[in-house]
């Protein structure tokens, strides 16, 4: 459910691009000095994990708190977690920042942010946040539904005449409700968009209307609202149906309706931005399951574009989570629009709503938010209606493992179970 589905490398897609030198980008040269606290293994009694395939230079957790924590064995097993994710699952960093209900944050770091200076992962680091994107695209397209503007159950062509069309696809059978909710049947454009591709010209322009052509040259995957499937050109359909309804781009109307009320001061929509403004990570990529890492901090995010392109934070990214569920940002009638999820198939019990997905947690109650890769990075983010929320951050992507997946999932978990 992401912007870049092939993120588990059996081979070596990326080989090409490699040896054409495209993914090559100069790592930043200064390393800067880390002044949070540092926890060790023997310090938090917690036994160091065994295995070693490691990219990073240490294995200690870094720490900054502010009230973020209310339990001292979540605290213990979240940073046994994040050692994990740095050693056994082998990614060059990690971050987590923990908030709760009475604005109070824990920050919690692994591993480094340059594999080359060893530099460790900021607190305060920007990173790309992938498909996390969604929830601000569709909190626009509801808040314009909030005002009389877009029908959810009016179809696409009415504000995007003649747009999808070709191959079986036809706008005026599919609403903007399925467009949201991944039940259009559009098909994917990523499914026809490789990763090598992308790498092969990374600093290319994408315009919207091609990309969606690009799907749109393949016939649906099912009949609109018969059934369920992630597709990242629903979400370009919702950028292009911003920009008709508003007569501004996504990117201006998210920075206006979200990002400048709430005061997320690192959070862009980047357009054809090549870097990551302020503090980050690098960001990384495995070609194949022991080869080196490759630097693909730099890249043109319009290949994302409103299904994926943004950037922001931990920091931000909570904050934004814990104005939308707790209903800051959409009326009561919108909110619960959003919240109305139907089931993925998926075996966690992971259901979804209109870009906006939940996931049962071990402690009761759910954890709303979304998952995002992007190239260099991969971003779990999640929140409760009680006023917990956790972003996890690790700076590789594609070539993760499962395992690394599976342990980003028990940070978040364990971080908004909290004390209950």
């Amino acid at each position: 459910m992401n912007v870049i589905k092939r993120r588990r490398v059996r081979g070596g897609f990326l080989t090409l691009a490699v040896a054409m030198g495209v993914a090559a980008v100069t790592p930043a040269g200064t390393p800067w000095r880390n002044t949070a606290a540092t926890a060790t293994a023997a310090e938090s009694g917690v036994a160091e994990p065994t295995a070693a395939k490691s990219t990073t230079a240490e294995s200690t957790v870094a720490e900054s708190t502010v009230m973020g924590f209310t339990d001292a064995a979540d605290h213990t097993r979240l940073r046994a977690l994040l050692r994990r994710l740095t050693t056994v699952d082998g990614a060059p960093g990690v971050l987590v920042e923990v908030r709760n209900r009475h604005g109070g944050s824990s920050v919690l770091t692994s591993g480094v942010a340059d594999v080359k200076s060893h530099a460790p992962v900021r607190r305060d680091s920007r990173f790309r946040i992938g498909s996390v994107t969604k929830p601000f695209v569709a909190t626009v397209v509801l808040q314009l539904v909030g005002e009389h503007r877009v029908v959810l159950d009016a179809p696409v062509e009415r504000y995007l005449p003649g747009v999808v069309r070709g191959h079986g696809n036809d706008g005026r059978r599919i609403t903007v409700r399925q467009l949201l909710q991944h039940t259009s049947g559009v098909p994917d454009y990523l499914a026809y968009l490789t990763p090598q591709e992308i790498l092969e010209d990374p600093l290319a322009h994408h315009d919207i209307r091609d990309l969606v052509n690009i799907a749109l040259a393949h016939p649906p995957t099912f009949e609109p609202g018969t059934g369920w499937r992630y597709s990242n050109t629903g979400y370009l359909l919702a950028g292009m149906l911003i920009e008709k309804v508003t007569g501004h781009p996504y990117g201006e109307e998210i920075h206006r309706r979200i990002i400048a009320p709430l005061g997320l001061r690192e959070t862009y929509v980047p357009g054809d931005a090549l870097s990551i403004p302020g503090p980050h990570p690098r960001g990384y990529a495995r070609p194949g399951e022991d080869a080196p890492l490759v630097d693909i901090t730099e890249i043109n995010p319009s290949v994302a574009g409103p299904g994926g392109s943004m950037i922001s934070s931990g920091t931000d990214l909570n904050r934004f989570l814990a104005a939308l569920v707790r209903g800051r940002l959409l009326h009561p009638a919108q909110l619960r629009q959003m919240m109305k999820t139907r089931p993925t198939g998926n075996p966690d019990g992971r259901a979804y709503g209109l870009g906006l997905e939940s996931r049962p947690l071990p402690c009761g109650g759910l954890s709303w938010g979304h998952t995002g890769d992007a190239l260099g990075y991969e971003t779990m983010a999640g929140a409760t209606v009680e006023g917990r929320q956790a972003t996890v951050m690790v700076n590789l992507d594609p070539g993760g493992s499962d395992a690394q997946d599976d342990d980003m999932k028990a940070a978040v978990r364990t971080a908004l179970c909290g004390s209950r």
